[in-house]
């Protein structure tokens, strides 16, 4: 069974391909458009699709629309309440619409074969079927809103899915969030990773009061009264300076919506008995509040899918279509689901750019050596990543040797100086340096504290809590990036490099060749690994 995923009500527009019952395929349209995340979450932009990554995902497995069983769109406009919010019914229009537009972006689709997926149902299933647990397991989903919710709790069990909670609107963690980052000054529905570096610079000094406004329900779902920010915080334009009242209120939002998940995670085991929670969610990408989950939380285990804001929606809408269909999905077998490039390919690129390049015997000790020297060195290599966290495929590399070099890479990506950078690390060698968070820990999608011994041998990736986004890294799944971990230490001794984004503020991640040159060319990078070959400043 041949099943195309796509999200496109909200933000983050993305499709994915799932044959078989496998993952073959999946990206976001911002990565072909070069839009920071697709386009604005607003019902006048519902009627745009991820055309070029649909595209994509058909192309590289030699598909054409016509050879599709099926279309999953993960929103059901049949779900939204009559008494719509302003604009809203725009929105469930061009949904209602989605078959016909589908169909005339891709020549050949039969708009009967386009099904809705509920929005939180893809969610669950993004993870759930997802995950590397065999189809059983409980589910957490929190995000802004989906159709008339925000969150669903329930568990797989033989690939099918059972809702054991769900939480109407307005009631929503994720919109309380999106409205403290606008307070902030901050985007909303783009920079809620923002305030969470932010929390970690003051105490949450407003808790008891936040506790009196956000708390959960013995039913299994949650409430979230209105909240006067002004009375908390000063709102902040863009441009002005981020005061400690401005951290305080963010340090106790965090704090809240980290007790309320996990109130909601403990009444979710109590209901299932299930060891093992795969979450997602916007919501789900907060790795501080996934940690104190897995740490203080009733789950063994805990798994996030790594595209698990609303992108994840496409791949768990047609990972539902497929499971409907009698094919349970097989584990996601990684983040790198995007484009890729031969050497060939690479190197037409760098000969059209007409720019210098080298072919070394072996990259990967050309960029320890680089590290090594106190180089910053963009990294383009295999796949691109699906989701938001750069995972060694397009990242921008240093030495976390240096505390200097946290502030040198926000100023090279143009970002505000009180956000961290993460550690990359073997898995073999991640619990010599980490604890307290899950090894391994390949996504990026939880925190881990920072062992006193290394706190100064690696000062760069240490947040200001004491600290760090862990991406552990397997050398039978990444042997190329391993070769550079294992060089990097024979240099130094430290088998730790520091990994952020290869993207600037406000663009996306780099995705092909040309992206990676006009990145490397704009911005004070030394050495760019690209492929087999590298180009210098």
């Amino acid at each position: 069974m041949r099943v195309l995923g796509i999200n496109a009500v909200f933000h983050d527009p993305a499709a994915a391909l799932v044959v078989d019952g496998q993952v073959v395929a999946a990206a976001e349209e911002e990565r072909f458009s070069r839009r920071k995340h697709g386009k604005r979450p607003v019902p006048f932009s519902a009627w745009e699709l991820p055309e070029q990554a649909a595209r994509w995902c058909l192309e590289h497995a030699g598909l054409g629309p016509a050879d599709l069983d099926a279309v999953a769109y993960s929103y059901d406009p049949a779900l939204v309440a009559a008494d719509t919010a302003p604009w809203e019914e725009l929105r469930t229009t061009y949904a209602r619409r989605a078959p016909q537009f589908l169909a005339t972006a891709l020549p050949g689709l039969d708009p009967d074969i386009v099904r809705f997926v509920p929005h939180h149902v893809a969610h669950a299933a993004s993870t759930g079927l997802a995950a590397p647990f065999d189809g059983d397991c409980a589910v957490l989903v929190a995000d802004g809103r989906g159709e008339c919710g925000s969150h669903l709790s329930g568990q797989y069990q033989g690939h099918r899915l059972t809702t054991l909670a769900a939480q109407d609107l307005p009631h929503s963690l994720g919109l309380l969030y999106e409205d403290l980052t606008e307070h902030l000054g901050f985007l909303r529905s783009s920079d809620e990773y923002k305030v969470m570096a932010l929390a970690s610079y003051a105490e949450p000094v407003h808790l008891e009061l936040l506790r009196q406004h956000v708390f959960a329900r013995p039913d299994g779902g949650f409430e979230v009264r209105p909240v006067d920010w002004a009375a908390l915080a000063k709102p902040r334009g863009a441009a002005d300076e981020v005061t400690r009242e401005h951290a305080e209120l963010a340090a106790s939002v965090q704090t809240r919506v980290e007790e309320v998940l996990l109130d909601l995670a403990r009444w979710l085991h109590e209901r299932t008995g299930q060891r093992r929670l795969a979450m997602a969610g916007g919501v789900a990408l907060n790795c501080v509040a996934n940690t104190r989950i897995l740490d203080e939380g009733p789950f063994d285990e805990v798994w996030v899918q790594p595209a698990a804001g609303d992108s994840g929606t496409a791949l768990g809408a047609a990972l539902h279509v497929a499971a409907e269909g009698g094919e349970p999905a097989a584990a996601m077998p990684g983040a790198d689901l995007g484009r890729g490039f031969s050497d060939d390919q690479v190197e037409e690129f760098l000969k059209r750019a007409a720019v210098s390049y080298e072919e070394p015997d072996d990259i990967a000790e050309v960029v320890a050596e680089a590290l090594a020297a106190n180089q910053v060195v963009a990294w383009f290599q295999g796949r691109s990543e699906y989701g938001p966290r750069a995972l060694g495929r397009r990242s921008l590399l240093a030495s976390p040797c240096h505390a200097e070099n946290l502030g040198r890479l926000n100023d090279v990506k143009g970002r505000e100086q009180f956000r961290p950078v993460a550690p990359m690390v073997l898995e073999e060698r991640a619990a010599e340096l980490f604890a307290r968070g899950p090894i391994p820990s390949p996504y990026m999608l939880f925190v881990h504290d920072v062992r006193p011994e290394w706190v100064d041998r690696i000062p760069a990736v240490v947040h200001v809590d004491g600290t760090a986004r862990v991406q552990t890294v397997a050398p039978d799944r990444e042997p190329l990036m391993a070769r550079v971990l294992r060089g990097f230490e024979r240099r130094t001794g430290v088998p730790v490099v520091v990994n952020t984004s290869l993207n600037t503020a406000g663009r996306p991640m780099v995705d092909d060749p040309r992206d990676a040159l006009e990145c490397f060319g704009s911005a004070p990078v030394d050495l760019l690994a690209i492929g087999r070959f590298a180009v210098r400043r």
